[in-house]
C-alpha cells in the first residue's frame, strides 16, 4: 500500500523533472498540480466558511433568544444550518487533506532511490559499497535517514564513473541534479552554519545562507497565507477564548514550519513555499468569486424567508381567530410521545424565559443596563472571589490606616460569655439530683 501511494506521487515528480530538467522546478510544478487538484475541495471549504461567517448575526440572535435552553438552541442551530445548506464539519475535513500529501512527498524526497526511482535494495547496497571503496562516502556510525539522498547526489557528481564501473548493476538509476538556484536541495539547512562556514569564499557561505533562509521564508509565507485568509472573510464576533486560540494557532503554525524545514531536506521547504504562494493566489480568487455568489444567495434567501414569515404570521393570526371563536380541535392522531416532547419543550422555554427575566430584573434593580465585570470575578466565574473581595484589603497602606482594637474591648465579652453559661447548669444539676438520693435511701 505504501509503495502504491509513493508511485502516485513519484510518477508526476519524475515526469516534471524530465520535462524541466530541474529538481527544484519539478517540485514547484508538483505543488501547482496539487493545488489545482485540491481547488474543488478547498473551494467547498472556503464557501462553507464564508457562508458560516455571513450568518453569524442570526446565530448570535438565536443564542440571545434561547439563552439558558441549550436543547432548543441546538435544534434551532441545526435548523438554521439545514436551511442555509451548511455543513459545519466540511471546512475541517478538507483542510486536513494536505497533511497526508506532505507525508507521502517527504517519503519520496527522503528516499529517491527506492521511492522515486524504485530501484532494488541490492542496487542501493552496490552503490554504497562502490562509493565507500572509492572514498566518496563514509558509512556513518548511526543510521542515516537521508542516506539515499547522499548516494543519489554522489551518483550525479560521478555519473560517468558509475555507469562505466557498474554497468548492468544499477538498472533504473536516474541522474538527478539536486541543484536549484545555486542550492543543493538534498541538504538540510543548518541553523548554526555561520559558526563554521568559510566567509572568505562566497561559493561556500552563500549557498549555506540560502538554505538557512528557506525555513524563515516558508514560515513568513505560511503566516501571510493564514492572515490573508482571515482578512478576506467578513468579521465576526468571537469570545476572548476563541480569539486567543486563533491568535495562538496563527503563531504556532509558522513556528512549526520553521522547525520542520530545519530537520528536513531543503526540497521540502521549497515545496512549502510554493504551496503557500499558490494557496494565497487560490484563496484570493475564491474569495472574490464566492463573495458575489454568496451575496446573491443571501439576498434570495432573505426574500424567501420574509415571505415564509408572512405566511406563518397569517396562519398564526387565523389560528388565534379560530381559537377565539372556539372552532379549533386537538388532533387526536398526535402520539403521546410527541405530546410529552412538546410539553417538555414548552416547559424548558418557560423556565429559560423566567431565568432570563429574573437576571434582567436583578440588573435593573442594581441600575445596570449591561453586565459589568466586577473586581471579584476570575475568568467566567462571576463571584469566584466573593462579593466583598477587595484587592487592596491587606496592602501596606490599608494596614497602616487601620486602628487596632483595645484588648479589653475584645477580652471582657469573651469572659462573660464563658462564665455565665457554665455556673448555672452546674447548680441546677446539684439541686435536682438531691431528692433522687433521698429516694434511693
Amino acid at each position: 500500500m505504501g509503495e502504491f501511494i509513493c508511485k502516485i506521487f513519484s510518477w508526476p515528480l519524475v515526469k516534471f523533472y524530465e520535462l524541466t530538467g530541474s529538481y527544484g522546478m519539478s517540485i514547484i510544478v508538483f505543488a501547482l498540480l496539487v493545488n489545482l487538484l485540491m481547488t474543488p475541495f478547498m473551494a467547498k471549504s472556503k464557501k462553507s466558511m464564508m457562508h458560516t461567517t455571513l450568518i453569524q448575526p442570526r446565530i448570535q440572535e438565536l443564542q440571545r433568544r434561547h439563552e439558558g435552553n441549550p436543547q432548543k438552541l441546538n435544534q434551532e442551530m441545526q435548523k438554521l444550518y439545514q436551511e442555509e445548506g451548511i455543513n459545519p464539519m466540511s471546512g475541517c475535513i478538507w483542510s486536513l487533506i494536505p497533511f497526508p500529501i506532505l507525508i507521502a512527498l517527504y517519503s519520496v524526497i527522503r528516499q529517491p532511490l527506492t521511492r522515486m526511482m524504485f530501484v532494488a535494495e541490492e542496487v542501493v547496497t552496490t552503490l554504497q559499497d562502490f562509493f565507500v571503496n572509492q572514498g566518496w562516502y563514509t558509512v556513518p556510525a548511526k543510521a542515516d535517514a537521508y542516506m539515499e539522498i547522499k548516494l543519489a547526489d554522489i551518483a550525479h557528481q560521478h555519473w560517468d564513473e558509475v555507469q562505466t564501473a557498474l554497468a548492468g548493476q544499477v538498472d533504473g538509476l536516474m541522474n538527478i541534479d539536486f541543484g536549484f538556484l545555486g542550492l543543493n536541495l538534498g541538504q538540510k539547512p543548518e541553523w548554526n552554519f555561520f559558526m563554521h562556514t568559510d566567509w572568505s569564499d562566497a561559493a561556500v557561505w552563500l549557498p549555506a545562507l540560502g538554505l538557512f533562509l528557506i525555513p524563515f521564508i516558508s514560515a513568513f509565507l505560511s503566516w501571510a497565507s493564514m492572515k490573508i485568509s482571515n482578512m478576506s472573510n467578513p468579521p465576526q464576533a468571537q469570545n476572548a477564548q476563541t480569539e486567543a486560540s486563533m491568535k495562538s494557532m496563527t503563531l504556532m503554525m509558522p513556528l512549526m514550519s520553521i522547525w520542520i524545514c530545519f530537520v528536513m531536506p531543503a526540497a521540502m521547504g521549497i515545496y512549502w513555499i510554493a504551496n503557500s504562494v499558490f494557496g494565497i493566489i487560490r484563496d484570493f480568487a475564491l474569495t472574490k468569486v464566492f463573495k458575489k455568489q454568496l451575496d446573491a444567495e443571501m439576498a434570495e434567501r432573505a426574500a424567501a424567508r420574509t415571505e415564509r414569515e408572512k405566511e406563518l404570521e397569517a396562519k398564526r393570526l387565523e389560528t388565534e381567530r379560530l381559537k377565539a371563536e372556539g372552532k379549533t380541535t386537538m388532533n387526536t392522531n398526535t402520539s403521546k410521545k410527541k405530546i410529552q416532547a412538546n410539553e417538555k419543550q414548552k416547559s424548558d422555554e418557560r423556565k429559560a424565559a423566567l431565568d432570563k427575566a429574573e437576571r434582567a430584573a436583578r440588573r435593573e434593580r442594581r441600575g445596570e443596563k449591561e453586565y459589568e465585570k466586577p473586581a471579584s470575578q476570575v475568568g467566567d466565574r462571576r463571584y469566584a472571589r466573593g462579593r466583598a473581595y477587595d484587592p487592596n484589603r491587606f496592602s501596606a497602606a490599608a494596614l497602616d490606616e487601620a486602628e487596632p482594637l483595645p484588648v479589653e474591648a475584645v477580652a471582657e465579652p469573651v469572659i462573660e460569655q464563658v462564665a455565665e453559661p457554665v455556673a448555672e447548669p452546674v447548680a441546677e444539676t446539684v439541686v435536682e439530683t438531691a431528692p433522687q438520693a433521698e429516694n434511693l435511701d
